[in-house]
């Protein structure tokens, strides 16, 4: 499973799924911190990445059929890096059923 996080979280995010044993990439890190949400959403489609984030943007985006990369839409208030963390483990393998059975929009709080 590949993944792309979006600006608004941490570069920690990609950091545990890359423990994790996951292949996460950091927008931030690709240099593509200034990028619209739809050239975000076409990088991450070319490269078969599931988009996380917290911007309803890419939602939409989604639900125009404007973006082909599934988007996992984390829907909790601004918190500390390590309660995301704790709260994005926690929700994993849930996610990654979901992904599985090939739902584009997957919303966590």
């Amino acid at each position: 499973m590949k993944f792309l996080i979006d600006n608004q979280l941490p570069v920690a995010l990609r950091s545990f799924l890359s423990r994790e044993g996951f292949d996460a990439a950091h927008v931030l890190e690709l240099g593509m911190e200034c990028a619209t949400d739809l050239e975000i959403a076409q990088f991450a489609a070319a490269e078969g990445r599931a988009i996380i984030t917290k911007d309803e943007d890419f939602a939409l985006l989604a639900a125009l059929d404007r973006c082909a990369a599934p988007v996992i839409w984390i829907r909790i208030g601004n918190c500390r890096s390590d309660v995301l963390l704790k709260f994005f483990s926690e929700s994993l393998t849930l996610v990654l059923e979901k992904l599985l059975s090939g739902e584009v929009v997957i919303e966590i709080y």
